[in-house]
């Protein structure tokens, strides 16, 4: 069985983990997140979901990661979250290969791996442009259920801009993230126990058939099989 652990990273918003004895085919669900993650002597930055990503463990299963927010990542990293939407790179692919290859060497050296990926992640915050605050209000209203046309109006951006500004923040536009969002919100509730129904009145669906409709089409199975995943 693998264990997985997480914790506050020392970035604003992200998460560190880990995860050992992983094997086989593991869903990932979309979040809007983009996390840089160290895997048998290999570096990746997987991109933002827009759908399910099935990722298979090898022999060892392990891995280490740092999970952005969303709208965090490209600026540390250098690159439009647009460009790597529903990707796992290299991380020389985003990094000349010399400073690629001097992180990772960094990470398979590294006694504790989760607090070297945290001391990283925090050295390349402190170099990027902090992220823009517009668009970290946005992430706050999408997640709290907030509407798309009314954030636009709160954060006097026009519904064109917003967008434009959203695709090299986000990987995609607000309504997407939207969608995202609140996919994960029914997530965590129907994983502790709640029922469609109740569910899909509480996280914003229109009714119990939409929520079945948005987890087939960004999960790629049941509600009922979200709970044994």
């Amino acid at each position: 069985m693998a264990d997985y652990r997480e914790r506050a990273a020392r970035v604003d918003r992200a998460v560190v983990w880990s995860v050992s004895g992983r094997s086989g085919s593991v869903p990932v669900y979309p979040d809007g997140c983009m996390d840089l993650i160290w895997t048998e002597g290999a570096l990746m930055v997987a991109g933002p979901d827009s759908r399910t990503f099935h990722t298979t463990a090898g022999p060892a299963g392990d891995y280490v990661g740092i999970r952005f927010a969303p709208g965090t990542a490209p600026a540390l990293l250098g690159i439009p979250a647009v460009e790597l939407r529903d990707q796992r790179v290299g991380l020389s692919e985003v990094f000349t290969d010399r400073r690629a290859r001097a992180l990772l060497d960094r990470l398979d050296n590294a006694p504790d791996r989760v607090a070297a990926l945290d001391t990283i992640a925090a050295e390349l915050a402190a170099e990027a442009k902090p992220p823009d605050p517009a668009l970290t209000a946005v992430v706050g209203m999408l997640a709290a259920g907030g509407s798309v046309a009314d954030i636009a109006v709160g954060t006097g951006l026009s519904a064109r801009t917003l967008h434009r500004r959203s695709l090299p923040a986000f990987g995609y536009g607000p309504k997407m993230l939207a969608r995202v969002l609140r996919f994960q919100r029914a997530l965590a509730r129907i994983r502790a126990g709640r029922s469609a129904a109740e569910t899909a009145a509480a996280t914003g669906f229109a009714d119990q058939a939409h929520l079945s409709r948005e987890v087939r089409d960004l999960a790629g199975c049941t509600v009922g099989a979200l709970c044994s995943r």
